[in-house]
């Protein structure tokens, strides 16, 4: 990979989480994983409702909640605290579950290690640290109507996590609609993955350079919009 490229300036994870928080509609019922999906709660536009979702059992919680404050027992699937919002409900665990695997989420958003050219995901286990739990990550990838994966476009090492076919222990075959990166947005489609915008600064052969399959670039590719 192009040394050159990897030096470019790339989207911070806030930046990224507001980008996922455009593709949130209007009444939509959303499920944010941990990391940086957690942090798109912060993000809907004014004006606009999205009832989040978490397994651990509320539905219509607000944003996270500044350090120090919050209530302890009110927390996303990170362990952040979150703010209280109008008409928000409690539910056991295995209620949680059933309005997943019910289909009554609109979005699931997730941290991924690697996504395939397919749209097969991995993100529950690191084959060399063999650590990880699949959790509910399996449920939320079948169970909404459509998956949003966020994550960094390449490893530290600077290795490929868009690859033609996951190494990693997959957590769900073809499920992935949507990657958003820290260089781009990438649609997967039936002909492939659809290049549609790309970071300020960046190029549609800058980002095919860090990622294993090949791109196919929209007519219309333009810079990462966040309004």
């Amino acid at each position: 990979m192009s040394s050159e490229v990897q030096k470019k300036e790339r989207l911070d994870r806030q930046i990224m989480a507001l980008r996922v928080a455009k593709e949130f509609k209007d009444g939509n019922i959303v499920n944010l994983g941990i990391g940086i999906p957690g942090l798109a709660a912060n993000f809907v536009p004014a004006g606009r409702e999205v009832v989040f979702h978490s397994e651990n059992g509320v539905l219509g919680y607000g944003e996270i909640t500044l350090p120090g404050e919050g209530d302890l027992d009110l927390v996303n699937a990170g362990g952040q605290t979150v703010k209280r919002a109008p008409g928000m409900c409690f539910f056991s665990h295995d209620e949680s579950f059933a309005i997943v695997r019910g289909g009554r989420l609109d979005i699931s958003v997730m941290g991924a290690y690697q996504v395939s050219e397919k749209g097969d995901l991995a993100n529950y286990m690191v084959p060399e640290r063999q650590v990880g739990t699949i959790g509910g990550a399996m449920d939320l990838a079948f169970g909404a109507k459509r998956l949003i994966i966020v994550m960094n476009h390449t490893t530290k090492e600077g290795d490929y996590r868009i690859v033609k076919k996951c190494h990693y222990h997959l957590t769900a075959p073809e499920c992935v609609d949507l990657i958003v990166t820290d260089i781009a947005v990438i649609e997967v489609t039936k002909k492939g993955l659809v290049l549609k915008e790309v970071a300020p600064g960046w190029t549609p052969e800058d980002v095919q350079k860090l990622t294993e399959p090949k791109l196919i670039v929209a007519p219309d590719c333009h810079n990462i919009e966040l309004m």
